[in-house]
């Protein structure tokens, strides 16, 4: 089951996607407030979805493109305090990653990066078997739920950055429920994108280089399968495609297990913190800028996953030509 989060004027909505219609939900205007629901009845999503559905059902392709007055919202956030949706990561997770972080750090020929040394100890302890825990990944803090972006919506590079590049990756996503507990929701495709240029300058840099806008979704899957997605990540200039990869996620293709990678997410007290919202992102397989690419004003960045619905597609855009600097003010 996926779901989709819309919005016409003041209105919001959730529908399930029953292709090539959204079939509404009533009750219910957020995931957040459904999934709160769920967890308050000790029920599944899937049972209180159920009962729930209605007659009304919306063309989905003219949501997709744009073309209505209804527009497709991020599958999930926290509706009435976006602050309280944090967005984090955990990077060198696939084989694909480590590759880019190595030839983008490497010093010397024979001497192994940082990165390396991380990912080869995710490799060696990074699935732990039931009961115990293993090693701890990398991780990072991405923001909060204002600078998550829907579907269509562009991908900002700020005057301040030096680049802008795509990640395509899955995320997942969490509630914490009234007794700290964390409830996973589902996963969403999402674009982690990140200033690159800048953090190829100095690894100590890999913090303020993820303080970008990135998106999720259009779609939220329920319990999805997570053992090898196979997916594609393309670029488009001018109405062409001219860059295109094959990505592969899933457990199958990383060094930690899922299991692993929640644990160290959620052993800090401050990421269970009642009704809060987790979009945590799980890493990515490869990226353009490895391979030397450059994106530009105006191009659009495409990433799809099967399984996880429609393909997220997000424009670049620059949002300035001169930097200046922030001044502050004093209150004494």
């Amino acid at each position: 089951m996926r779901f989709v989060q819309l919005k016409s004027g003041d209105v919001r909505r959730v529908a399930v996607v029953e292709e090539p219609r959204l079939r509404v939900i009533r009750d219910f205007d957020s995931m957040y407030a459904l999934a709160q629901a769920a967890i308050e009845s000790g029920g599944k999503l899937t049972s209180l979805v159920s009962t729930r559905l209605t007659d009304q059902s919306l063309d989905y392709e003219e949501i997709y493109q744009g073309n209505s007055s209804w527009k497709l919202l991020a599958p999930i956030d926290h509706p009435q305090e976006p602050a309280r949706c944090l967005v984090s990561g955990t990077g060198l997770t696939h084989f694909g990653s480590a590759r880019d972080r190595q030839s983008m750090h490497v010093v010397k020929t024979q001497e192994m990066t940082d990165s390396m040394k991380m990912f080869e100890w995710g490799l060696e302890a990074g699935r732990p078997a039931p009961g115990e825990i293993g090693i701890a990944p990398e991780w990072f803090y991405k923001g909060n739920g204002l600078m998550v972006r829907a579907h269509n919506e562009p991908l900002l590079i700020p005057v301040y950055a030096e680049d802008g590049g795509e990640e395509a990756e899955i995320a997942a996503i969490y509630l914490i429920g009234p007794e700290r507990q964390p409830y996973r929701i589902g996963m969403v495709q999402g674009n982690e994108f990140s200033d690159h240029r800048f953090e190829k300058k100095n690894y100590l840099n890999l913090a303020g280089s993820k303080l970008l806008t990135c998106s999720i979704g259009p779609e939220l899957s329920l319990d999805p399968e997570f053992h090898s997605v196979l997916g594609k990540v393309s670029l488009h200039r001018d109405g062409s495609e001219y860059w295109s990869q094959p990505i592969a996620s899933g457990e199958d293709e990383m060094s930690h297990s899922l299991r692993n990678l929640e644990h160290h997410h959620f052993k800090f007290e401050l990421h269970r913190r009642p009704g809060d919202v987790h979009i945590h992102f799980l890493g990515a397989h490869s990226l353009s800028f490895g391979q030397g690419i450059e994106l530009k004003n105006g191009d659009t960045m495409t990433i799809q996953f099967e399984r996880f619905g429609r393909p997220l597609r997000n424009p670049v855009l620059l949002t300035g030509d001169k930097d200046v600097p922030v001044e502050v003010i004093t209150l004494t």
